[in-house]
C-alpha cells in the first residue's frame, strides 16, 4: 500500500482520539492497516464462501467485492480506509447472514454507516429497491457514492465480458438503462470513475443502435 494509506481513521472508535479536533487522533501505520485490510478481507471471503458470480465460469462471489476495492484504489485513487472497508464489505449485509451489528463490532462506526447506506433493504420487492436506489443515490454521503460508483463499473465491465446466465438482451440493456440513472445521482464525486462509466455506457449505446440499423436494414431488404 502506499505510503498515503496510513491516514487515521477520524472519529472512528477503532482507534483513540485524543481531543476534540479531528487532527488529533492516533495515526495508523502500515502495518497496522495492511492486518485491518486482511482481516476484513477474510471476513468477507468468510461470509461470501458459499457464494457464486452469475457468469457462466460461476466465479467465487469474493472476487465481486475485492474488484471493487482494487478499482477504488487503482482507477479512483482513493486511499481513504473506511471507504476501502466498505467497499470489501458493501455485499456482506444484503446477501449474507453478516449484520450491521457485526460490521460495527468489528470495523467500527464509520465503515459500517458507509456499508448501510449502500445496502438495500431485501424485505422489499426487487422493482422498489431498484427505485430507491435511483431516489436515494444523490442523498448517500461521498464515501457511500464512491462505493456505488466502484460497485457499479465493476458489474457493467462483468456484463461486458459475458451476459449473466439466464439473462436475455433486454434484461441487460435495462440493467444497463438502471445503473446509469443510478450513476447520475452520484455526480461530481470522482472524474475518472464517473469516465469509465460513461464509456461503458456510451459503447453499449452505439451497438445496440448498430442492432437495431442491421435489424431495419434486413427487414427492408426482405420486403
Amino acid at each position: 500500500m502506499e505510503d498515503n494509506i496510513s491516514a487515521a481513521f477520524v472519529g472512528d472508535d477503532l482507534f483513540n482520539t485524543y481531543g476534540p479536533c479531528k487532527t488529533c487522533v492516533k495515526e495508523c501505520s502500515n502495518a497496522e492497516l495492511l492486518m485491518l485490510v486482511m482481516k476484513c478481507v477474510n471476513f468477507a471471503a468468510v461470509k461470501h464462501k458459499d457464494q457464486r458470480r452469475k457468469d457462466t465460469e460461476e466465479t467465487p462471489y469474493i472476487n465481486h467485492p475485492i474488484g471493487v476495492a482494487n478499482i477504488l484504489i487503482q482507477e479512483g485513487n482513493i486511499y481513504d480506509p473506511p471507504v476501502i472497508l466498505a467497499a470489501l464489505l458493501h455485499d456482506t449485509v444484503e446477501d449474507t447472514d453478516c449484520t450491521f451489528e457485526q460490521i460495527e463490532n468489528e470495523f467500527g462506526k464509520e465503515v459500517c454507516g458507509i456499508v448501510r447506506e449502500v445496502t438495500d433493504d431485501k424485505s422489499l420487492p426487487k422493482a422498489e429497491r431498484k427505485r430507491l436506489q435511483i431516489e436515494n443515490a444523490s442523498k448517500r454521503s461521498y464515501k457511500a457514492k464512491l462505493v456505488t460508483l466502484a460497485d457499479k463499473l465493476y458489474n457493467l465491465r462483468d456484463i461486458e465480458k459475458a451476459t449473466p446466465v439466464g439473462w436475455t438482451a433486454e434484461r441487460v440493456k435495462e440493467y444497463f438503462k438502471w445503473s446509469k440513472a443510478v450513476i447520475d445521482g452520484c455526480r461530481k464525486t470522482n472524474f475518472t470513475l464517473e469516465r469509465e462509466l460513461d464509456l461503458i455506457y456510451a459503447n453499449r449505446v452505439a451497438r445496440d443502435r448498430e442492432v437495431c440499423g442491421c435489424k431495419k436494414m434486413s427487414l427492408s431488404k426482405c420486403h
